[in-house]
């Protein structure tokens, strides 16, 4: 292992082809992603794209907590009190390279496999999401906590947040609730559960396969590798938080309005641990916040990818520049008092002026109007 931030390594394999493997490095940050990271991966990317050598590539965190944390929200606070505000140059210019990133990933013209091991949240989760293959070990846990410090599940959190069965993607945007291996494959944001003792094993397979056709059929030579693994791990797969609770997350999210949708998750009358830390997380989360997730997921819900990435981009934009980020972040993980002083003291007091501002492009043409839409 070396200091790199983002570690490249190519594995010769059948067929005269090669297997890439690209390792976020920085275990002791839970492998959270910085502007360097996100320019080293896009980079990387694009030459294994253009090199016929390669027939597929794993994507995987060092470490054994976590896959990806998410981004270095650190350095985004500071970036955002610089000039409070106005334009936040590091933070700016660090949403836009990710989200081009997490674009290529979606669009990769290859297959690539993302090991999903522990903790995989905000940035990691924009990651997962667009490798045609995910992976969860029996240690994986995702959320979405952006809520606690006056974000949005953004890189793409509006796309599949919005292909969650019911109103699943709602409630877990609001509540940041945690889900395991289990609850990731059933809402759609995981493919195969294999035991992580086995990701060696599993990587020295891929490299053994005698690479047939297209790339079409080398994904399912993939596929018949995973599932073979998978199924060798069937014994220690988790029980999953969301099939069992799917009928009183559709029952609190069927109201009338928005706000009544919040009333509810409140104040449910539940002592079930899972079901009580969602609603406290909703209480104590930012209501601009939360107002803002659910005019997200309404706007989006029939855009394209490439719209969403816009759209979000243009979001985050605005959000980063707004003092309800660094007051979040602050007193999370600056001061770590965890008592913010948000704006407003619920979703009901927002302003839908102070909403209408987040959804006012900040610049005359969006950084991301160049992206193709998927064919």
């Amino acid at each position: 292992m070396t200091n790199a931030a983002v570690l490249f390594e190519e594995r010769a394999s059948k067929a005269n082809r090669k297997i890439a493997i690209a390792t976020l490095n920085t275990e002791k940050t839970l492998n959270s992603l910085t502007l360097e990271m996100v320019d080293l991966l896009y980079a990387q990317l694009l030459k294994w794209q253009q090199d016929d050598e390669i027939s597929c590539v794993f994507l995987h965190g060092a470490g054994p907590k976590a896959f990806c944390a998410g981004g270095d929200v650190q350095q985004l606070y500071h970036s955002a009190i610089e000039q409070p505000g106005g334009p936040c140059e590091y933070a700016e210019t660090f949403f836009e390279h990710e989200y081009r990133l997490d674009y290529l990933l979606h669009t990769f013209n290859k297959p690539i496999i993302c090991w999903g091991h522990g903790i995989v949240m905000g940035g990691g989760l924009g990651l997962m999401a667009g490798c045609s293959h995910r992976v969860v070990t029996e240690r994986t846990r995702i959320a979405m906590p952006e809520i606690t410090i006056g974000l949005f599940p953004d890189v793409g959190g509006s796309w599949f947040l919005n292909r969650m069965p019911g109103r699943i993607g709602l409630f877990l945007g609001l509540t940041a609730a945690k889900t395991n291996a289990a609850d990731c494959i059933y809402i759609g944001m995981a493919d195969r559960f294999i035991e992580n003792a086995k990701m060696a094993e599993v990587l020295a397979s891929i490299e053994a396969i005698d690479w047939q056709g297209d790339n079409s059929e080398h994904s399912g030579q993939i596929t018949a590798v995973l599932r073979n693994f998978e199924q060798q791990s069937i014994a220690a797969k988790p029980t999953g938080n969301i099939p069992a609770h799917y009928d009183s997350i559709q029952q609190l999210t069927d109201q009338n309005s928005f706000y009544d949708i919040v009333d509810a998750i409140i104040q449910q009358p539940s002592e079930d641990p899972w079901m009580s830390a969602a609603a406290a997380a909703l209480k104590h989360g930012s209501p601009i916040s939360a107002c803002s997730i659910n005019q997200t997921l309404s706007s989006t819900k029939h855009m394209s990818l490439a719209e969403v990435f816009q759209y979000e981009l243009m979001l985050v934009t605005n959000t980063v520049r707004n003092p309800e980020f660094v007051e979040g972040v602050r007193a999370l993980l600056i001061d770590k008092d965890k008592s913010p002083r948000w704006q407003y003291d619920s979703v009901r007091t927002v302003p839908s002026e102070v909403l209408e501002k987040l959804i006012t492009p900040p610049w005359p043409v969006n950084p991301l109007a160049d992206l193709k839409p998927l064919a």
